[in-house]
């Protein structure tokens, strides 16, 4: 009977052995499920859906460690940071546009930049190109930031001696989004971007956008986009050349007037004084000007020549009834007629002394100028 009982007690303690492990799969299958679905879940309220082309283990992975690397994330490394230029170049890994960025001081933690881009599956869509950037947005702002094309920076050019409306024709093939009406109503109307009397009344921005190379956020608006230019020139263009312009007798407004001309009557830097000086000469004469780029200022744009700057100019275009055309003025026309480089403002600012009261151009095709005191002087200086 003894047997019979111990082998009953064995059944026994083998049935509870069995129910306690299949508990405990039961729990473990569960774990299992709450990872499986939890993790996820959570991660997907944290940072949104994951990318549809993870596998259902590497949804859980990448799950876990964008998780584990919530502040690191989600919070920004320094607050009130200017924006600065990051720049991914063509070819770049996603390792290395992260390590990138921790060195410029824009994430914290590279790694979990990287786990956060593969999550979302941001890795295969960045492309080449250069962003605007703070250390103030968070990693998934920046994230977004370097995936959106119109928060990048395109190049865009002012080339000495263009007019406002050269510049607006530029803007539709540069990739910003400011048309060149949006541009020209801004640069007609300076009040838009608080100048304030930097300006004299009723003046525009022409002449006082500053030619160079510039890196311009795709969606930038008409204001900001001429504030830029202006902003450029104010910091070229300082009190210390103002007053030099102001000491031959002009305002500063006239002096920039006279830089535009000395601009468009040369692009050799050697010589900008030395038409200065004969412009001055000229207004000290009580002359007038008498220069053509006014005339073609005033002509404008045409089909028939196909640009802004007829050449050569015949003597119908000379008489041309315009403020601008000084062959008929007298003085200098009331605006400027071209935006010029600082070259051509310090010509204005300091002209060479001589007692040349015209110039021609020379006959050898270098586009360089010869200087007369008289008028038999230049008549003898024309071309055979």
């Amino acid at each position: 009977m003894r047997e019979i009982g111990e082998m009953t007690g064995q059944r026994n303690r083998r049935s509870s052995s069995c129910l306690g492990l299949t508990l405990v799969v039961i729990l473990l299958a569960g774990a299992a499920v709450v990872v499986l679905i939890g993790i996820p879940i959570l991660a997907q309220s944290v940072f949104g859906p994951p990318s549809q082309t993870l596998t259902v283990v590497q949804k859980i992975q990448y799950s876990s460690q964008v998780l584990l690397a919530r502040d690191s994330l989600t919070k920004t490394r320094y607050s009130n940071t200017p924006q600065q230029e990051f720049t991914i170049n063509l070819g770049e890994t996603i390792n290395e546009i992260a390590n990138h960025l921790e060195n410029a001081g824009l994430i914290s933690d590279a790694g979990a930049f990287r786990t956060y881009l593969i999550y979302k599956g941001y890795d295969t869509q960045i492309k080449s190109g250069t962003h605007l950037l703070s250390a103030s947005s968070t990693p998934i702002q920046i994230a977004e930031q370097i995936l959106n094309v119109y928060n990048e920076s395109v190049p865009f050019s002012i080339l000495p001696g263009w007019r406002a409306e050269e510049i607006a024709e530029a803007l539709p093939t540069s990739g910003i989004t400011v048309t060149p009406d949006e541009f020209m109503r801004v640069v007609r109307d300076p009040s838009q971007i608080g100048l304030g009397d930097y300006l004299p009344g009723g003046a525009n921005l022409e002449g006082f956008m500053f030619p160079g190379e510039y890196l311009i956020r795709r969606d930038i608006s008409a204001q900001e986009l001429a504030l830029t230019f202006v902003l450029r020139f104010q910091s070229q263009v300082g009190p210390e050349i103002r007053q030099q312009i102001e000491s031959h007798g002009l305002t500063f407004h006239e002096g920039i007037i006279l830089a535009s001309i000395i601009q468009r009557e040369t692009f050799d830097d050697s010589e900008k004084a030395i038409i200065a000086s004969v412009f001055y000469n000229r207004l000290a004469a009580g002359w007038k000007l008498e220069t053509d780029p006014t005339v073609q200022y005033s002509l404008g744009f045409d089909p028939a020549w196909g640009g802004w700057w007829k050449s050569p100019l015949n003597s119908v275009d000379l008489a041309i009834d315009s403020p601008y055309n000084t062959y008929r003025i007298q003085g200098l026309p009331p605006a400027p007629i071209s935006n010029p480089d600082l070259a051509s403002i310090l010509a204005a600012a300091y002209p060479e002394s001589t007692d040349y009261y015209y110039f021609r151009a020379k006959c050898d095709g270098s586009g360089l100028h010869v200087f007369a005191r008289t008028f038999e002087e230049h008549v003898a200086n024309a071309c055979p």
